[in-house]
């Protein structure tokens, strides 16, 4: 694949991931009282969660494997230990159990916060969390999938170790769960969590791109432009990834839509122009390279380069 900037480096997909800086929640605790359901329903469960056994150190695998599968990717724990065990640690790190999904084309959406959990569940998404069973100086981690939420009873139910809808109370599992009160949502890149941001979501289309899956990430980028049709990152990144995909003229049109959501991104109008030039479309392409000149900004010498080589 070309670089939308000729001799300059993939710098149109750098600015749109520099611009997609991942938000970093605070997070209170709730003193031991469960946040509801957004239906209100004293009982929420997901329906159709797997269950994989965890056997000792290995329960990223198989929390992993149980939202993938629900995901509609079927895979057994044993599939992904390669990727998300480190044996030095004798367990997995949180990046890697996001990498690991987004390698196989799913959509790894991190939360924080008991009120996003709630709303997830309560949308009938499963939720992994990782917990600390031992104490703050000796923490011992596990990662469960959270598959309910029982109001009246004040439990939460978990698929953890050797039990599938194991049920905890909420205090027990808030103690073990803070301070950081992290979880992730594994989903198709067509479907958007229940607690989605614009932010969070492209950020996460950039790490399918980051991890390799094109395709999938063009689908992230078409339900995001679906849903914030005025977001120019939401326009700029489907171009990218249909150009990735050798789609010009689809690119060409999405970067478009981007220079008409921001009137003001040199970058819309710098990547335009380039593919309009690959496409023989050469009056097009100056003008829309003068106009990304004219916005100059941090990347003014790379506009200029591209009004150069399409004059040349």
């Amino acid at each position: 694949m070309r670089d939308l900037n000729p001799g300059g480096g993939r710098w149109a997909a750098a600015c749109l991931f520099l611009l997609l800086l991942p938000l970093v929640a605070g997070c209170a605790l709730y003193g031991g009282v469960m946040p509801q359901v957004p239906s209100g329903a004293p009982l929420a469960r997901v329906a159709d969660v797997p269950f994989y056994p965890q056997d000792e150190y290995q329960c990223g695998p198989a929390a992993l494997a149980m939202a993938l599968t629900w995901s509609g990717l079927p895979v057994l724990p044993e599939e992904l230990t390669a990727s998300v065990y480190t044996p030095a640690r004798k367990g997995s790190l949180q990046p890697d159990m996001i990498t690991a999904a987004r390698r196989r084309g799913r959509m790894a959406y991190p939360i924080h916060g008991a009120d996003r959990l709630a709303a997830e569940v309560g949308a009938s998404i499963p939720v992994v969390v990782l917990q600390n069973l031992g104490l703050s100086w000796y923490p011992v981690y596990h990662y469960a999938v959270v598959t309910g939420l029982d109001h009246e009873a004040g439990e939460v139910l978990l698929n953890s170790g050797l039990t599938r809808s194991k049920r905890t109370p909420w205090r027990v599992f808030e103690n073990t769960w803070g301070p950081d009160f992290w979880g992730l949502v594994v989903l198709p890149p067509d479907r958007m969590p229940a607690t989605v941001t614009e932010k969070e979501w492209l950020d996460g289309a950039v790490g399918l791109e980051r991890a390799g899956q094109a395709r999938s990430a063009l689908v992230a980028y078409l339900a995001a432009t679906n849903r914030w049709p005025a977001s120019r990152d939401a326009w700029i990144g489907l171009g990218n990834a249909r150009y990735s995909l050798d789609d010009k003229p689809g690119a060409a049109e999405a970067f478009r839509r981007a220079a008409e959501a921001d009137p003001q991104s040199g970058i819309a109008f710098n990547n335009l122009a380039f593919v309009l030039g690959e496409l023989g479309r050469m009056d097009e392409a100056v003008a829309a390279a003068k106009k990304a000149v004219s916005l100059g900004g941090p990347h003014a010498e790379d506009f200029r380069k591209t009004l150069s080589d399409l004059e040349r």
